[in-house]
């Protein structure tokens, strides 16, 4: 199956979900769906809200429900990276490599176009939340793989970076999800970007 999907995908490149947040209830599922054959296919890296067991799969059985997405498995970023918690507990993958001791794992999709569109719109790509970028991930076995994962938008991550003390995370746990603020509970006067502004330019 991994190697089917690996093989029919469109397009992926070598270089995070977490995840800006629509409101889901939290209900794990491990379903795998076979999506049809004329999309185009591109390979999503997830390591925070939309891992299975956390606040937004629910998005991801919609769209595996849908034939938009299957889940391939779990993998490992190849470079050390920043993984890093921002204003409301929303997890953030910075572009930076090496500044992290941590190799981020997480787990890999083959997503849809029109999947896509919708984890576009969740993670905010136009309204600089953040960027869909290349990305090269391990596997349990040790093959590497190409894909994409949404990282915290370029214009804030060293500060992000520095805000949290240039100490990152191995992977989005059940413990830093408890700090997770669904959207709906955020304050409605205060937008996303500027709620990071705010978090990077206080003191920790």
């Amino acid at each position: 199956m991994v190697e089917e999907v690996i093989a029919t995908k469109h397009r992926v490149f070598p270089y995070i979900i977490s995840s800006l947040s629509a409101t889901f209830p939290s209900k794990p599922s491990s379903k795998l769906t076979t999506m049809s054959h004329h999309q185009n296919k591109t390979l999503i890296f997830s390591y925070g809200t939309l891992k299975r067991g956390f606040p937004n799969h629910p998005l991801m059985e919609d769209l595996a429900s849908h034939n938009d997405a299957v889940f391939i498995g779990p993998y490992v970023t190849d470079l050390k990276l920043p993984l890093v918690l921002g204003p409301y507990g929303v997890p953030f993958l910075l572009n930076l490599p090496g500044s992290s001791r941590h190799r981020v794992r997480g787990e890999l999709y083959s997503v849809s176009d029109s999947g896509l569109r919708r984890l576009d719109e969740l993670e905010g790509i136009t309204r600089g939340h953040y960027e869909r970028l290349p990305i090269t991930l391990r596997s349990e076995s040790g093959g590497v793989t190409e894909a994409e994962a949404y990282f915290g938008h370029r214009s804030f991550a060293e500060e992000m970076w520095r805000r949290n003390g240039e100490e990152g995370y191995d992977c989005y746990s059940e413990e830093l999800a408890k700090e997770y603020v669904r959207r709906d509970l955020r304050p409605k006067d205060v937008s996303f970007r500027d709620a990071v502004s705010l978090f990077c330019s206080t003191n920790n």
